[in-house]
Formats: C-alpha cells, structure tokens, sequence
C-alpha cells in the first residue's frame, strides 16, 4: 500500500503527471538507451519510433497510481499480468528495474522542473517501486514456473524443420528444438519471443508471435505476416528477415510460452472472432479441440481481404471434419474467391457486422485482430449482452484494448 503522506501528495499531483506523461516517457527512453545502449536490444525500436512504447509506459504508471489510490484489485490484475507475461518473454530481470527507476525519476525531474520537490519525488519513487516490486514477484514466479533458473537465459535454439508459404504476405515455420530435447506445454493463446541478430547497427530484435499449431505435436509453428510500411513508416525489420533470411534448417532463439489469454477458456460454446494475421490463436485453440474437446460447440468468425489471402484456410475443412460442432462465418472484403472445396462456411462480403455473429448468450469469446476491429466487435457483442467477463482479447504490441463504449 502507498503510505498515507505519498497518497496526498500522489493524488495532488496525478493530474499534472498524467498530463505530462508521454513528455516524460519521451524523456526517458534516450535517457536511459545512452546510459545502457545494450538495452536497445530487448525494447522493440518500432514501437519506439512510433510513439506506442512511451504512450503504453506513461498510461501504465498513471493506471498503477490510480489504483494504489483506489485500492481496485481487480481492475489492475488483468494489466500486471499482461505486463508480467511480457517481461519474461523478453527476458526482463530485477536488476534492470533499478535502471528503469533511475532514469525515470530523472525524466520527470526534467520535465516538470521545479515542481518536483523533494516531497514529490519521493511519493512517486514509491510508486515506481510499488509497481516494480509487484511484476518482480510475479515474474519470479513465472519463471519458476518455467523451469528457469535465477539468472539464466529464456532463450532456446529451435531449428526451422518446415517453411510454408501460406499466401504472398505469410509464412509459417515449423520449428523443433535444436538440442532435441522436450517441447513444452502451453494454452492456446500463447505466444512465444523470436529473437533475430539484424546487419550493421540494428543489433538483436525481438517479437513476439503467437503459437498455431496442435498441442499433442512433435513441433511448434508459428506463422508470421510480412509487415509492410504505410505512409512512409518502414517496413517491419524482424517479420522482413524472417520472410526473407530465414530457411529450412536454420535456427532460431526462442522464448518459453507466455501470455496471460486462453483461446479456449471456460466451458460450454466458445466464440472465435478474428482478422488477418489473428487468426493464429483461432487455430491453436481448434487444434486444440480437435484432440481435446472435439464435440465442444465452436463458432469461428474470421475477416479478411479476400480468401486468396486468408492463410491456413485450407486447413479448415480437416479441422471441421474433426469438430462436428464447429460452424464457420467469414468475412471477406472481397468474396470472389470466397468459395473452398470441402469447406461448410457462411461466407459474406465487406467488413464484419458484430450484430451477425452467430453468439450464445452463454459462449466464452476470444478476438485478435487490429485493435480498431476488436473495439467494434467487443462493442457490438457487449450490446448484445455478452458479459465483459467472458471477452478475451489479445493485443500485440505495446497497447490495451480500451473498454467499448455502449
């Protein structure tokens, strides 16, 4: 708990913290890259160049302030968790978390100039470390969970046994680990960390991607959209190289499972809803099913722009042979192609319509997808009753889906 005379001067300040946050963030970051350069290997630089990474920072610290004020339990946990998760499939150790604080305190020092006092800094310095020690001991846990040692690396060697191409902007790899040891476990949902060594100065680059295959199998696959740039922005680096560098036994570095959303949560119907490259935990989870729970009832909603470039789609028909309660809609921007042999599927032009979603009053709901499709398909399902509990979504990237107004 924050102490009574740091509350004060917390909830004094928040406002003006809050306003100036992405200025702070702003600060930050090269603060800290030109005292610690080797950190420029584990922080996505496109989201740094963007704007996302120091937008996500500054909304998480004041949400963390909020909530020590508010004593809400249960409206942080979901976000440490999603944070957590994050941090351990980059490898995130205490001893950087010192770091962090020590260049943090210094950019709202910057900043806000005279305004800190003393007083000031110390009330937010024991938020900051509040908010550190909580995704310390949390992700302390995850790693012991799985089976890594204090201090030693999350990375495996896995070695690229299969590549498909799966339409002219995806490709999947079929990957078994390099030292031919055991795979392990994980929920559909989950994703793992890629780490790639880039040419000149761009150093290690990590993403992350989710896992798409069957849970009883020899291998993981993973399948990866080429990022292309809009509006001058660059191309993706990492989905580039793996397009284009990356061939049959080669090897990558790989993170363990992690991620805090299960594709197949709950019991009773479940609805898949996703859009271009989401499909990937769609597919993990009817994997999944297939060998687990074959008769569950499953509606799998899918959008994309035509059906030359919806990938694994022909994979569907197999899977719905094994998944007698299994009915698909798909959503085709352009549904001239929209036909598939041996595929029992709705399949409708344009954008998708939430008020069309075939939807149970009981079904858990899972959505990945761009986070402007998810905002108006997590919006349509909550007007149509769907309790917010049981919508889960996952958002690549730095941001959070934002609740949908109603």
């Amino acid at each position: 708990m924050l102490s009574e005379s740091s509350a004060a001067v917390v909830k004094a300040t928040l406002p003006v913290v809050q306003a100036h946050g992405e200025a702070i963030t702003g600060c930050f970051y090269p603060r800290m890259f030109a005292a610690h350069p080797e950190l420029l290997n584990v922080f996505n630089r496109g989201n740094q160049a963007n704007g996302a990474q120091k937008a996500a920072l500054a909304a998480s610290v004041v949400a963390y302030a909020e909530h020590l004020l508010s004593g809400n339990d249960a409206s942080w946990a979901p976000i440490l968790e999603r944070i957590a998760q994050k941090h351990v499939s980059l490898g995130i150790r205490a001893p950087q978390y010192t770091i962090v604080g020590r260049h943090l305190m210094g950019a709202i020092g910057e900043v806000l100039g005279e305004a800190v006092t003393p007083e000031v800094a110390a009330a937010w310095d024991e938020v900051y470390w509040l908010f550190a020690c909580e995704l310390i001991a949390r992700e302390a846990r995850l790693y012991t969970d799985a089976g890594i040692a204090e201090g030693a690396s999350i990375w495996r060697e896995w070695r690229v046994a299969n590549r498909i191409e799966e339409t002219r902007e995806v490709v999947s790899f079929t990957l078994v680990p390099a030292d031919g040891g055991e795979l392990p476990t994980f929920t559909p949902g989950q994703y793992v960390s890629v780490a790639v060594d880039l040419d000149g100065d761009r150093g290690q680059q990590i993403r992350q991607y989710s896992l798409c295959g069957p849970p009883d199998a020899d291998h993981w696959r993973i399948t990866v959209k080429r990022v292309r740039g809009i509006d001058g922005t660059p191309d993706g680096v990492v989905s580039t190289f793996l397009h284009e560098q990356v061939r049959v036994g080669d090897t990558l570095r790989l993170s363990p499972p992690c991620g805090e959303v299960s594709a197949v949560a709950g019991e009773g119907p479940l609805l898949l809803v996703s859009a271009g490259i989401g499909l990937t935990p769609a597919m993990a989870a009817l994997e999944h099913l297939a060998v687990t729970e074959p008769d569950r009832p499953v509606v799998l909603v899918h959008a994309d722009r035509a059906g030359a470039a919806h990938a694994m789609r022909n994979e569907l028909p197999r899977l719905q042979e094994r998944l007698p309660n299994l009915r698909m809609r798909l959503w085709y921007e352009d549904a001239t192609d929209g036909e598939l042999s041996g595929l029992k599927a709705e399949v409708a032009s344009g954008l998708v319509d939430p008020e069309l979603i075939p939807v149970s009053p009981d079904a858990h709901v899972h959505l990945c997808g761009p986070v402007p499709f998810m905002t108006t398909v997590r919006g349509g399902l909550l007007r149509r009753g769907v309790p917010t509990e049981r919508i889960a979504y996952e958002v690549f990237g730095p941001g959070m889906l934002q609740d949908a107004r109603v």
